[in-house]
């Protein structure tokens, strides 16, 4: 068909949008139950976090919630977080016939990254909350649920401010923060992944 002919045939530009908004459909029942951020990045695999709990660091009591002591019986002492991961595709396939991972989709996390922020804004680190900081990590995703300890929360924040000042308050002065955790890693390719999980943490001298 010329192009005058397009101009004085109303229905070929009808037909184009209704194929258009067609494929627009299709497109969207390839990648069901995808995000934008799940679509973010090289890799066509990324990490979910299943469970973020912590432990205060002289104890092993995990819970949604750490309550950080600032200065325990018998000394400070770090406090840990732990991670349940495993692995999702981007591209998963139907329920009847899922993608499943090879190791090239398997995840390898290298290296993590802590920081502390409070819901009033006052988020001026040693002063308000502590310093963020980054860590080490060693583990690999792969098609099973795993788990990754970190340091959370280190022995020297309590040694500096602003969490020094809690100590001898009893408890009755808290600083409550939101640590949020990102763990990078790569796939089996090389390319980059990362993902955040946030939990809540309080700092106080409980037992003061």
């Amino acid at each position: 068909m010329t192009q005058a002919m397009q101009i004085l045939n109303p229905s070929f530009k009808r037909s184009r949008v209704i194929w258009g908004a067609v494929a627009a459909f299709i497109a969207a029942m390839v990648l069901p139950g995808c995000t934008s951020t799940q679509l973010q990045g090289a890799s066509s695999s990324f990490l979910i976090v299943d469970a973020l709990n912590a432990s205060p660091g002289e104890e092993d009591k995990f819970s949604g919630v750490l309550d950080s002591d600032v200065l325990s019986t018998g000394g400070v002492f770090s406090d840990v977080g732990k991670f349940d991961l495993r692995l999702g595709m981007k591209d998963p396939g139907s329920v009847v016939s899922p993608a499943a991972p090879t190791s090239n989709n398997w995840i390898t996390v290298t290296r993590y990254h802590v920081k502390f922020v409070r819901s009033d804004g006052r988020n001026t680190q040693g002063v308000d909350v502590p310093y963020e900081f980054d860590g080490a990590a060693s583990v690999t995703v792969r098609d099973a649920v795993s788990t990754l300890v970190i340091t959370l929360v280190r022995a020297q924040a309590k040694l500096e401010a602003p969490l020094l000042a809690l100590r001898n308050a009893g408890g009755s002065v808290v600083i409550s923060t939101i640590a949020e955790i990102t763990l990078y890693g790569t796939d089996q390719t090389g390319r980059d992944v990362s993902v955040v999980g946030k939990i809540s943490v309080n700092f106080a001298d409980y037992g003061g």
